[in-house]
């Protein structure tokens, strides 16, 4: 290489190295600042949301006591199915004719043929 492209190839080595030194003196960081309207807005999204966590825990705790009231109703309803039940059965066993031919003689009736009228049922 020639005397002269050494030099030119040096100067610009030379002109490398002092960019990037003035470079890093003009660079000013700025932080980005945060308007008014800005903050407001925010604001007004993060109330939004709380309002609305707020309403669905709400909303829940209303649904799991609605649930648990109607379980409560619906065995009150079972344990009243079953009484009836019981009751019904107990009706049909004290009202066969057996029974109730035994306990009219208990109580001193006798049975007349004349008067006695077969209905069915």
């Amino acid at each position: 290489m020639s005397n002269l492209a050494v030099k030119i190839q040096q100067q610009r080595q030379e002109q490398h190295k002092q960019m990037p030194e003035q470079q890093q003196s003009v660079v000013i960081t700025r932080r980005p600042t945060i308007t008014v309207g800005e903050k407001v807005m925010i604001v007004a999204f993060l109330s939004l949301l709380l309002f609305a966590a707020v309403q669905i825990v709400s909303n829940s705790v209303t649904v799991y006591q609605s649930n648990i009231e109607i379980q409560k109703i619906e065995t009150k309803i079972q344990d009243q199915q079953k009484i009836n039940s019981d009751l019904t059965v107990q009706v049909k066993e004290l009202s066969t004719y057996e029974r109730i031919w035994a306990k009219a003689k208990e109580l001193g009736l006798t049975l007349n043929q004349n008067n006695v009228k077969v209905v069915n049922e």
